[in-house]
């Protein structure tokens, strides 16, 4: 608060008389303001429409007949001393109302060193054209890691004091986790966070994880082009891809704890339809901990000129806001494609997304998944927009056992009772997705014919399913010498 107090006191010697802030915290926002009148010496009034006028100070009380925004503001216009007035949620009353934007513009406009100070508080604001270029803007600083972990400890301590001086059980690998996922929120969004994790149970686990991303997801009211997902797989829940979790893991560390000059960034995943890009991707956000972030191309276009790229900046805006995550951009070259048809769109899509990629300073993981990479635009694949390309081919006939055996596992089917080389034998050329819907089909027929799935039934079913390697055998080559030189191979 004490840097937040010292750049508004900095506002103020600029002689700005018209000061805008916006945060959902208006708890804080008026802690502040109160510690810069007390600092400066200043009287300081707030308005609300509930209240009025009403002096903050020993006996304040509130001014009579000052409910209405047009009577208060002609109280502030006619002040002659240099006051500090606060106005919470006044931008419910500028709607077709001139002299209310002309009083405003008149306090703007007042040069004299003794005149008020106005300040407009809602956690959402758009000034009048008449007086945009009049005001300042101002945001509260964030609360650092080290500010987290303290409120965080304090929640703890108020509910050890509750119940009997207990302890709240937790690790500090969790513990950190949870520091690092409420970066992003005010002080008043993350205390309530941290004591919702503690009230239920007395404990901080890594079960609370998914739920604490969810619900900050939702304070920061990303639903749209931004989808959160909520269930994330495990790297044991995907065959094969070796070398990609190697890969991983390496990085894994050097992402979460920061402080390198060359963190990892993301990386572009080219493979087949089905075999396990998206699945992969997914397993990124398990396995670190963090949550994913799905960015959706079809919901950023908009008809009208402009709008798809503001629809892309927020969308990165709210990416950062939830770092440290993951943002899994699913079947990228569906938005990026360039052409002639879309009035250079794409083109400046492209370039807002290349721009991010460059200069984004905070913790966001990009995983990008392709089928056709033939389409992608070579400014986004060439070496330094991801630190990998990788490529992920049909599964290997151990893999396929691998796969197998996960979702007879998933499906409560007894492994041991299956032969996984002669089913990887029947399955050659089928992907993972393939693979998965081979058993759920087994599954199908099992339950019509009243029988257990067995061996027979599963390979049956693989016997009369052409997968995607033969319908579409020229394309799938292609894109094997296509990768040869240039991806390395996620096996």
């Amino acid at each position: 608060m004490k840097n937040d107090i010292h750049d508004l006191g900095l506002v103020l010697d600029s002689r700005v008389k018209l000061i805008l802030i916006e945060s959902w915290d208006e708890r804080r926002v008026l802690q502040t303001l109160s510690g810069l009148a007390v600092r400066r010496g200043l009287g300081m009034y707030c308005w609300s429409v509930s209240e009025g006028l009403q002096h903050l100070g020993f006996g304040g009380e509130a001014l009579p007949d000052s409910e209405d925004p047009v009577a208060a503001l002609r109280l502030v216009k006619a002040d002659r001393q240099h006051h500090l007035y606060v106005f919470c949620d006044l931008h419910a009353h500028l709607a077709d109302n001139p002299l209310l934007v002309r009083l405003l513009k008149d306090v703007a406009l007042a040069e004299e060193l003794h005149k008020p100070t106005l300040v407009l508080v809602s956690h959402a604001f758009k000034l009048p054209a008449e007086v945009q270029r009049l005001a300042a803007r101002f945001n509260l600083a964030l609360p650092s890691e080290d500010e987290l972990l303290a409120l965080v400890r304090e929640e703890a301590q108020r509910w050890s004091e509750q119940n009997r001086n207990a302890r709240v059980r937790t690790d500090n690998r969790t513990l950190q986790q949870v520091v690092k996922n409420l970066r992003g929120l005010s002080h008043a969004e993350a205390r309530a966070l941290a004591r919702n994790l503690i009230v239920d149970d007395g404990a901080i686990t890594q079960d609370d994880l998914p739920e604490l991303n969810r619900t900050k997801f939702q304070l920061l009211d990303m639903e749209g082009v931004l989808s959160f997902e909520s269930e994330t797989a495990r790297f044991a829940e995907v065959g094969g891809l070796g070398n990609l979790k190697r890969w991983l893991g390496e990085r894994q560390q050097a992402f979460l704890q920061g402080g390198m000059a060359d963190s990892p960034r993301g990386m572009l995943l080219v493979g087949v339809q089905g075999g396990g890009k998206s699945l992969a991707a997914k397993a990124v956000a398990g396995l670190w901990g963090l949550p994913l972030l799905r960015l959706d191309f079809a919901c950023l276009y908009n008809k009208f000129f402009g709008e798809t790229e503001r629809n892309l900046r927020e969308a990165l805006k709210l990416a950062e806001q939830m770092a440290p995550c993951v943002l899994w951009m699913d079947e990228i070259e569906k938005g990026l494609a360039t052409g002639d048809h879309d009035s250079g769109v794409s083109q400046r899509v492209l370039g807002t997304l290349l721009t991010w990629m460059a200069e984004r300073k905070v913790p966001v993981f990009v995983v990008a998944t392709a089928n056709a990479i033939h389409k992608l635009p070579p400014e986004l694949v060439r070496k330094g927009r991801f630190d990998e390309l990788f490529f992920v081919d049909l599964p290997t006939p151990a893999v396929r056992g691998e796969i197998f055996a996960i979702h007879l596992r998933r499906r409560e089917l007894d492994v041991e009772a299956f032969d996984l080389a002669a089913l990887s034998q029947a399955s050659d050329g089928f992907s993972g997705a393939e693979i998965e819907q081979a058993v759920v089909s087994a599954l199908y027929a099992a339950q019509a014919r009243q029988v257990a799935v067995d061996q027979a039934l599963l390979l049956g079913e693989l016997h009369s399913s052409v997968p995607l390697s033969v319908l579409m055998a020229e394309d799938i080559q292609r894109l094997r010498h296509w990768a040869q030189e240039r991806c390395v191979n996620a096996e």
